[in-house]
């Protein structure tokens, strides 16, 4: 998940990439040590997914208020792409619950990942439980693109700003603020399959910051 905060290059990651987590296409909380406190207890409701349904229990995402996210993704009029693109936006939003919570293995989160989008976005939350940091500000998706195939799977890529988000340190809520530059875009493409409860789970993930075709 090369989110907020750069992890390596403009590279692909598995999962490690993929949602929001990075910010701003800088520096990960490797970069610099240094702490604050969540303030993960002023929360907010996240919008519920456009596939939740009366029969799917989708887990509860609850936000810090300092964390937003504009999602330019318009219901397409088809039932399974717009399945596919609410089920994504929850599994965005539960990874930065994960990091918020700081615990890598946050239920809300596995519901939407498996296999090694799984593994991979574990790898990613560890990184900021183990620096005492955590997401915030704003962040944008948009330029969604997704193709569902007959055998229950599909593939959805689509851009993000990173230009307003940022990495916060626990200790003080120390806000590591960043300019905004090409690799402040990041570029996703992921895979995803339709399971048993009817939800569109991720199985991998790869990112490209810097990427050409999210550029302004």
């Amino acid at each position: 998940m090369n989110r907020r905060h750069t992890l390596p290059a403009a590279i692909t990651l598995t999962a490690v990439a993929a949602l929001s987590l990075s910010a701003c296409g800088g520096d990960s909380p490797d970069d610099e040590a240094a702490g604050v406190s969540t303030g993960a207890g002023t929360r907010k409701p996240a919008s519920p997914s456009a596939s939740a349904s009366a029969v799917v229990d989708r887990p509860k995402i609850e936000l810090p208020s300092d964390l937003t996210y504009a999602f330019e993704w318009p219901k397409t009029g088809d039932k399974e792409k717009d399945a596919v693109l609410g089920d994504s936006e929850q599994s965005i939003k539960a990874v930065d619950l994960a990091i918020a919570n700081q615990n890598a293995l946050d239920e809300p989160y596995l519901y939407y990942y498996e296999g090694e989008a799984a593994a991979g976005t574990e790898q990613f939350i560890q990184n900021y439980v183990k620096n005492k940091a955590r997401t915030t500000g704003t962040y944008r998706f948009y330029d969604p693109k997704v193709n569902v195939r007959g055998d229950g799977t599909a593939s959805f890529s689509y851009c993000e700003d990173q230009g307003k988000a940022y990495v916060m340190y626990l200790k003080g809520k120390q806000v590591k603020k960043t300019e905004v530059t090409a690799r402040s875009y990041v570029a996703y493409q992921t895979s995803l399959k339709k399971n048993e409860k009817g939800v569109w789970v991720i199985q991998e993930v790869t990112s490209q910051s810097g990427s050409a075709e999210c550029q302004p």
